[in-house]
């Protein structure tokens, strides 16, 4: 085959991992602990299901094409909550519906690069901003980290060159759990409107984040449209993972630009889901308070467990979210240490190098869980088994 911008990237991780498993069988004494995908395995709850099962039965919108840039009363129903969430004030023509949030990321970038741009990337980083930018012909310019998972401004200002279009940030952080805190969030924001880029931000997650009130005030400095570009998910919040919803709010006149991919790609996003959202939004606010205490319960539940694993050399470096980002003791790169994984210990997760640049060694040390679907047994009994590893 040709060398192309699509084979210059690495497969989807996600689905890589999934291959580890075949040929292994797991006992009934240690069945198969699977943290390697951030999504509810979960059907949304049987409300919404009927509601949804009314709407596809009565209305014959249900079927049909809808505008490109998502169904009018969705984007006022987001741009209202984004209003409250935020504090702020957001207009229902500075927001757009996608087919999920990694679309959103798509569209933004496809609109503000050409060719040979860069945008620069925190690492670890989310692989699919990763493979997007690889697939478009955009160069990531990767911004390490540190220890506490934290990207830094300045060193972020060094990386700009008159090639770099965006910075993406995602918080609460993937893979690394960590929530930006506003300061940092406001001082990349500056950094961006100064330096005439735009600053993305992914907060797919933000249902989850631990923190009371706005988690940041880029919504509130004047002209905001003009620098950030936000990107959000119904997915997590009301299980929607198949019915592919997202959203991304800017400028009305960056959306005109994305409008044209959006049509190129999907048309208009599904209407079922857009339907699903919207009633979420309207109905389930109680539910999805209830759905982020329990999560908040299992980052606990690993931030009591880490002691023991510290005492056998783990670090915990990033935790929130969905998330515990870990740095394994061992002497073998983690990529090999995940797959072994598998047949020793019957786990499925993900290691640092599928989020970190093959130049940086850090990845090899490195360890993302996705705990969401496991409760606080699940948990336990995921940390007795890596506290028994041995390599």
């Amino acid at each position: 085959m040709a060398h192309t911008r699509t084979s210059a990237t690495f497969p989807p991780p996600v689905m890589e991992a999934r291959r580890w498993l075949d040929g292994v069988t797991f006992s009934d004494d240690t069945p198969l602990i699977n943290v390697s995908q951030a999504a509810p395995v979960d059907p949304p709850p049987l409300a919404l299901r009927q509601a949804m099962a009314e709407f596809t039965l009565s209305q014959d919108s249900a079927h049909l094409y809808g505008p490109v840039l998502g169904n009018p009363d969705l984007r006022a129903e987001l741009a209202q909550q984004i209003s409250t969430h935020y504090a702020a004030k957001v207009e229902a023509d500075q927001v757009a519906i996608t087919s999920g949030c990694n679309q959103a990321f798509s569209a933004a970038i496809s609109a503000l690069t050409d060719q040979g741009d860069e945008v620069i990337l925190p690492t670890p980083w989310y692989f699919n901003h990763k493979m997007w930018l690889d697939m478009a012909g955009v160069r990531a310019v990767d911004l390490p980290t540190g220890d506490d998972l934290l990207p830094d401004p300045e060193q972020a200002r060094a990386l700009i060159t008159d090639k770099t279009r965006a910075i993406a940030l995602v918080t609460p952080n993937n893979p690394g759990g960590v929530e930006y805190p506003a300061e940092l969030m406001l001082a990349f924001f500056e950094l961006a409107q100064e330096t005439g880029i735009h600053l993305l931000v992914d907060e797919t997650y933000r249902d989850f984040d631990s923190r009371s009130g706005p988690p940041h005030d880029l919504f509130q400095q004047p002209g905001w449209d003009q620098t950030l570009v936000h990107l959000y998910s119904f997915s997590k919040a009301y299980r929607l993972t198949g019915h592919r919803v997202g959203a991304l709010a800017t400028s009305p006149a960056l959306l005109s630009e994305i409008e044209k991919f959006l049509d190129t790609v999907a048309i208009c996003p599904g209407q079922l889901g857009q339907f699903a959202a919207l009633w979420g939004m309207q109905n389930l606010s109680q539910w999805v308070a209830g759905e982020r205490d329990e999560i908040l319960d299992r980052r606990a539940a690993i931030a009591e467990g880490m002691p023991a694993l510290e005492a056998k050399g783990w670090k915990l470096l990033g935790l929130g979210a969905y998330f515990a980002y870990l740095e394994h003791p061992f002497d073998i790169a983690s990529d090999d240490l995940a797959r072994q994984l598998v047949k020793d210990a019957g786990i499925l997760l993900l290691p640092g190098t599928m989020f970190m640049p093959d130049h940086d060694p850090a990845g090899k040390q490195q360890l993302r869980v996705a705990f969401a679907n496991l409760d606080r047994a699940g948990i336990t009994q995921l940390f007795d088994r890596l506290q028994a590893l041995t390599f």
